[in-house]
């Protein structure tokens, strides 16, 4: 409440001095003013009006003006060459850490501090996610300015530490703004209504936790949705349509099955293992007899691997892909052919790797926590999108407390995906 309190007074300290700092000039002034302006040793408060206007103005540019400021931080605002040499050659000449801190400050590209001063502003945060999302759509085909998206990855992981996180339960009764964006913001299975969400969120045997960041209002940064039972559940229609009706409270499993990044312009700054392992913990707490932790878990990408030529021209992969192939995308075609189906989602959960880790991007993030792969689940999600990405196939990362940090290193360190004996039977015969 006191951080609002006081981004409240700092607005209004803003809006009065606006006209003061800006009166007669400010529709005139360039983006190039603004930046010279605010980069110059003016007043704090005169820094932080500028800050806004040059938000706003940004805020009101086409994407063209975007790119082209984006071009100028770019080109412009990089780090000083003459000095970066100077403080080199001082730490060639003589290594202790002064030097080397001296060298690290100069290196420093100078558009880090101008992201820090537009930052001075209030709902400043928000505007520059919201700039690094119009950042990234310019990355394919600007690969220049990958240096700069550096940056903001860089900023935003020390403003989004974990240290200023704030794990939150999302209920029935958290605010109606919170539980819009929470529908808004599901990625993994869709929520089609209010009522929709009430079976998710409101049942004895639901529960749904967000990160937040005193900086970012009412927005929820990542968030996960869980069904507790006393055993794994077997698909995501199960969850999903259940009423809600538990048995009892004697839950001894936790089942993770969506997990949903809210910011587009967050991406890759890291909150899923913080938030599983914060989440796990506040279990534990409620239920200090659940001993089973596991996620119920898409594979986006099964096949579109099954679909890519060198797999389909693999010696041991091709007769299966051909059987395959010949098999209708439906739930009877799932349920008949589900062995074959499941051989390939283990080839392709354990073995389809690039640069020695898994292709897939959901393998990724939960085996980077530490995880293991559990079970594969055939006819797990026969939606029209679960049967296109990956035949109705989904599968259970298992996090098991007392190897989560073992299982980590190996992975990380190797490349080692630690997966159930049961999985070992369905690969043996091959390899990609």
């Amino acid at each position: 409440m006191a951080f609002g309190r006081f981004q409240d007074f700092l607005s209004g300290l803003v809006k009065r001095q606006r006209q003061f700092f800006f009166a007669g000039d400010s529709e005139n002034l360039t983006v190039d003013e603004l930046l010279d302006k605010l980069m110059a040793n003016t007043g704090e408060v005169s820094a932080i009006v500028t800050a806004r206007e040059l938000l706003n103005h940004y805020n009101a540019s086409d994407d063209d003006e975007k790119l082209a400021f984006f071009e100028n931080l770019e080109q412009n605002f990089n780090a000083d060459q003459e000095a970066v040499r100077k403080a080199y050659h001082l730490y060639d000449n003589e290594p202790n850490s002064l030097h080397l801190n001296q060298l690290s400050r100069v290196t420093e590209p100078l558009r880090q501090e101008l992201l820090r001063r537009l930052n001075q502003t209030p709902g400043a945060t928000s505007d520059l996610v919201s700039m690094r999302a119009d950042l990234l759509r310019q990355l394919k085909l600007r690969p220049e300015l990958n240096s700069l998206d550096d940056d903001f990855v860089r900023l935003f992981s020390s403003w989004f530490s974990r240290g200023f996180l704030i794990l939150k339960t999302i209920d029935w009764s958290t605010s109606a703004a919170i539980l819009e964006r929470i529908i808004r913001y599901e990625a993994v299975h869709e929520i089609l209504d209010w009522d929709d969400l009430r079976r998710r969120i409101d049942p004895d045997n639901r529960r749904c936790f967000a990160f937040f960041h005193p900086a970012l209002v009412d927005e929820p940064l990542i968030f996960v949705e869980v069904a507790l039972s006393r055993q794994i559940p077997e698909s995501i229609n199960e969850i999903l349509k259940d009423d809600g009706q538990a048995d009892d409270s004697d839950f001894d499993t936790a089942c993770f099955y969506s997990i949903s990044n809210c910011q587009p312009g967050l991406k890759n700054i890291s909150f899923g293992n913080f938030l599983i392992k914060q989440v796990v913990q506040e279990l534990q707490s409620e239920f200090p007899g659940m001993n089973q932790f596991v996620t119920l878990s898409p594979m986006p990408g099964l096949c579109c691997w099954l679909e890519d030529d060198k797999v389909k021209h693999n010696e041991q992969l091709q007769p299966l892909i051909t059987e395959l192939a010949a098999i209708p995308k439906t739930e009877g075609g799932v349920k008949q052919n589900s062995e074959l189906i499941r051989r390939l989602a283990a080839t392709y959960l354990l073995l389809a790797k690039k640069n020695n880790y898994p292709l897939d991007p959901v393998a990724r993030f939960h085996l980077g926590n530490g995880a293991g792969v559990h079970a594969v689940k055939e006819a797990a999600d026969l939606s029209a999108k679960g049967l296109e990405q990956s035949r109705g196939t989904m599968v259970n990362y298992m996090y098991d407390l007392k190897h989560i940090e073992r299982n980590h290193e190996q992975y990380i360190s190797e490349g080692i995906i630690q997966h159930s004996d049961k999985l070992k039977s369905l690969i043996s015969k091959l390899k990609e």
